[in-house]
């Protein structure tokens, strides 16, 4: 279940809509890039890969209303807000050199307007969401490297880095606890291939990023947004090849996940 390159290069998005006041999300699980933009990077796209979420389109892919982005963050992150979003400079993304020449005012702006169409979208659904329903929850699913030394390097200590990480940042934290506290128990709980995994709050991220600021700024009292962290345990971050077994579990993970949310919630 590799990752196609050239997947999707003209795709922006997939919407799902379904019953249910729970919205998952995989903002950065896209690969594609626009046509004019392809020749123009001074990364590869397997050195871009390793910056994106790759799966995390697979892991939501049995919710009820999920909304999967098909566009790479190298052209625009929909996790920041607009005026950074379009990585310009290596102290813009781990010191990468994303470009072979700065890109040209026409250019960023194209991708910013991406970008707006994007939260255009995630607030008309939500507004849905919001007058159909009291309360309602994002949940915002990510994944992150733990390898960052090399591929034969040791890894982040555990202590630095579990394996599932729930970032709380921007919400108003007491006002969401019947929620966020019995949803951690819950994934703690989780079997996965015969094991119960590391989660923990606030560890390697916390959910600092632009959706789960959005929901809370918009509908600060009836949306919740979890910040969504998987480690890539399920995959070797430098080949990008995955774990089968290990991105199906995580599949039965985000079911239960979304369950549980939609009783919290």
């Amino acid at each position: 279940m590799a990752t196609d390159p050239s997947a999707a290069d003209n795709h922006w998005w997939t919407l799902v809509r379904g019953e249910g006041p729970v919205l998952a999300t995989a903002i950065h699980d896209g690969h594609g890039v626009r046509a004019d933009l392809r020749d123009r990077f001074a990364l590869s796209p397997e050195e871009r890969l390793r910056e994106e979420d790759p799966f995390t389109g697979h892991a939501i892919a049995l919710a009820p209303n999920r909304l999967t982005a098909h566009r790479s963050r190298f052209e625009v992150d929909l996790n920041r807000d607009v005026d950074s979003a379009v990585y310009q400079r290596p102290e813009d993304c781990w010191g990468l050199k994303v470009w072979t020449e700065p890109l040209d005012e026409a250019a960023v702006e194209a991708s910013r307007l991406y970008h707006r169409r994007f939260y255009a979208e995630v607030r008309r659904v939500l507004d849905e969401m919001a007058q159909d329903h009291r309360r309602f929850v994002v949940l915002d699913v990510h994944s992150y490297n733990h390898r960052r030394g090399g591929p034969d390097a040791e890894p982040t200590p555990q202590a630095d880095a579990p394996e599932i990480n729930i970032g709380t940042f921007s919400m108003p934290r007491d006002r969401w606890a019947h929620v966020v506290d019995p949803f951690i128990e819950e994934l703690r709980a989780f079997d996965f291939m015969g094991r119960r995994l590391d989660v923990r709050e606030n560890v390697a991220f916390q959910g600092k990023g632009e959706l789960t600021r959005f929901v809370h700024h918009n509908w600060p009292d009836q949306g919740c947004a979890i910040a969504f962290e998987f480690k890539k345990f399920f995959m070797d971050e430098w080949t990008g090849e995955p774990e089968l077994e290990a991105l199906e579990a995580m599949q039965r993970l985000i079911v239960r996940a979304v369950r549980v949310l939609e009783r919290l919630a």
